[in-house]
């Protein structure tokens, strides 16, 4: 369906360098179009010493709103009139909202991921929780975690000078929540394999697997996989990592990247326009482009 631009039509659009290769312009304006909504999305590059007059931009040109990539989550938080409760935990904004002028930042990765597992039908509620990595997504996944109520949250990243701080962050999560969340040295390859066995879900929030290298797998050991545990894998090219493809052969459901990318979209496009995003039909089309 052919979408007509008109003097009323509404801008939305992600903001990040690099951003060119990004599949949001794609999620977004096929949402538009089918739900019949006179608004486009579009993909700006912007150099760091220009984002401060971003916010500007939003107000000046009546935006719906904005999504944000690397490397301005964190310089967004700061420059947000309000933010949203998982935003202030996770300390990074990857959405703002405009309303009359007045930008509140949310961070919709934690509950983009949260609802793809709803819709793979796995409850992590009062559950114990293994993550792989501690970069910006993993944060938000582990802060909305928190916060649905799983029964315990451990946390394996490479030591380095950000160990430290990251594993304040997490106490001050632990404080406010009450979820126990644990950072590990990553290579304490005993204790990750501790804390798998008595796990419920394993989260590769790390790049390991991502293509090129899509040999790769973040485990030392797939013995450690059972039954019983559910892997995710925040990657989505491939769409079936080695991790995934290990997880499946032990008997492990396991969920790929692709519905996190979608659902983070659907809660951004919802706040902004108020109606729900035909997820789908938009994952019908990821999906035809990943395989082109």
């Amino acid at each position: 369906m052919k979408q007509d631009i008109s003097g009323y039509t509404r801008l939305a659009a992600v903001i990040a360098t690099p951003i060119k290769h990004s599949l949001s312009p794609l999620i977004h304006n096929t949402a538009f179009q089918e739900l019949g909504i006179d608004a486009v999305y579009l993909a700006f590059d912007v150099e760091p010493a220009r984002f401060e007059h971003v916010f500007d931009s939003i107000r000046d040109l009546n935006m719906l709103g904005v999504n944000l990539s690397m490397p301005y989550k964190e310089p967004a938080y700061r420059l947000a009139d309000e933010l949203s409760e998982a935003a202030r935990l996770i300390g990074a904004v990857n959405t703002i909202v405009n309303q009359n002028g007045r930008l509140t930042g949310y961070n919709t990765d934690g509950e983009g991921f949260v609802n793809s597992l709803k819709e793979a039908r796995i409850n992590v509620t009062g559950k114990r929780v293994t993550v792989l990595g501690a970069g910006g997504a993993a944060k938000a996944i582990i802060s909305q975690l928190a916060l649905t109520g799983v029964e315990a949250v451990d946390v394996f990243k490479r030591m380095d000078d950000k160990f430290f701080e990251i594993q304040k962050g997490f106490d001050t999560l632990s404080e406010y929540t009450g979820v126990p969340v644990r950072l590990h040295d990553f290579y304490r390859t005993d204790e990750m394999s501790a804390a798998i066995a008595e796990s419920h879900l394993l989260v590769n929030a790390t790049q390991v697997g991502m293509y090129p290298e899509t040999g790769a797998c973040p485990l030392a050991d797939a013995e450690v996989l059972h039954p019983d545990l559910a892997v995710a894998d925040l990657i989505y090219h491939p769409q079936e990592t080695q991790l995934l493809q290990l997880a499946s052969a032990r008997g492990c459901r396991t969920v790929n990247g692709i519905g996190m990318l979608i659902h983070q979209a659907a809660v951004a496009f919802e706040l902004w326009t108020g109606r729900k995003m035909p997820v789908d039909s938009v994952k019908q089309v990821i999906l035809k482009q990943l395989q082109n």
